[in-house]
């Protein structure tokens, strides 16, 4: 970054450049708009179904149909890109997680029903076993140890039937050690060269996840912890090797997840490999803003907005946003 030169006062009047509404926004140096946005949708089973999460105010799950109907307006109003998660029914979850690779899976299954309704807009699905265990972890468990290259085979099988079923982009949530590269290997084998992989690089142990845990079913499930695969919220150095290894293995895009806690890592990766980087605005985020503004204790929408803004500002190119929706709409009137 060039060095700033300022003379000294009263030449220089920083607030010169604040004083009205059209040179505060010909000075502004970062903007987010609905393009830079991506929305998380829960799919449940059922139709014509609207289900509200009880731990994050506002969001809902979806029935396939009405998942496809949400995906049409969020393209209407600019977003690109939808986030599947499903909210898998308990009798087909499973210890070695086959319902992961059910081409009828619900996501699988809403992929191609908003893929027929909104052809323009991208689908984005996770890569993770956690949704189909009964133990909530993401990889398989054997005895007390999530074990690595299995894993890798069951992640593998899922990414492929998510790509046929016309994902745009595969989310390696795992964390597992070697997984981009063998989801590349596999994608460029089968004939999808150009599926998109946007690696969950920088994931880590995070206290911010719980609200998620509850609209995916999986709250209760959970044996353990995951600081075995995620990483320790202390570390930033191995979020930048965990990076460069997943970009070389064949990630075109990277993300950190949490969100606001980990600005710092967002500008660190930006400015270290300049590849295309988003940070995941986790659900319990959403729901200590949402939450907030409920109460009163804060300006939803100014509140949202400058949430939003400093993801651009930290470096990255985009966020996923369970407020994405309201933003979007609330653009739509201005």
């Amino acid at each position: 970054m060039p060095e700033s030169v300022v003379a000294p006062f009263p030449f220089s009047r920083p607030r010169r450049t604040r004083q009205a509404p059209w040179i505060r926004d010909l000075a502004r140096e970062n903007s987010v708009g609905t393009g830079d946005l991506i929305w998380p949708i829960f799919i449940r089973e059922g139709a014509d179904v609207e289900e509200p999460i009880s731990s994050m105010p506002g969001v809902n799950r979806l029935s396939v149909d009405r998942a496809a109907i949400a995906a049409e307006r969020a393209a209407d109003l600019g977003i690109p890109c939808v986030a599947l998660f499903p909210n898998t029914p308990r009798e087909r979850l499973s210890e070695d997680c086959e319902e992961a690779w059910n081409p009828d899976n619900l996501v699988n299954t809403a992929t191609r029903a908003i893929k027929r309704m909104v052809p323009e807009i991208g689908v984005m699905l996770d890569v993770a076993l956690d949704p189909y265990s009964i133990h909530g972890h993401d990889g398989i468990l054997r005895g007390d140890e999530i074990v690595n290259d299995e894993t890798l085979v069951a992640l593998e099988k899922q990414a492929l039937a998510q790509a046929e079923a016309g994902a745009d982009i595969l989310g390696p949530s795992d964390m597992m050690d070697g997984r981009i590269g063998v989801i590349r290997q596999a994608l460029e084998s089968n004939d999808f060269p150009n599926t998109i992989i946007m690696s969950y690089a920088a994931k880590y142990a995070s206290a911010f996840y719980g609200p998620f845990r509850d609209a995916v079913g999986a709250s209760g499930q959970l044996k353990g912890d995951k600081k075995t695969y995620q990483m320790d919220p202390a570390n930033g150095d191995e979020a930048l090797r965990e990076v460069a290894i997943d970009l070389s293995e064949g990630a075109d895009m990277v993300m950190v997840k949490p969100g606001m806690p980990y600005l710092d890592v967002c500008r660190r990766v930006k400015e270290r490999f300049g590849a295309p980087t988003y940070a995941y605005q986790v659900s319990g985020e959403y729901a200590m803003l949402a939450g907030a503004c409920d109460n009163g204790w804060l300006d939803r929408d100014r509140a949202v907005a400058e949430s939003l803004i400093a993801f651009k500002r930290a470096g990255c190119d985009g966020v996923l946003t369970y407020f994405a929706m309201e933003f979007a709409e609330k653009m739509a009137t201005e």
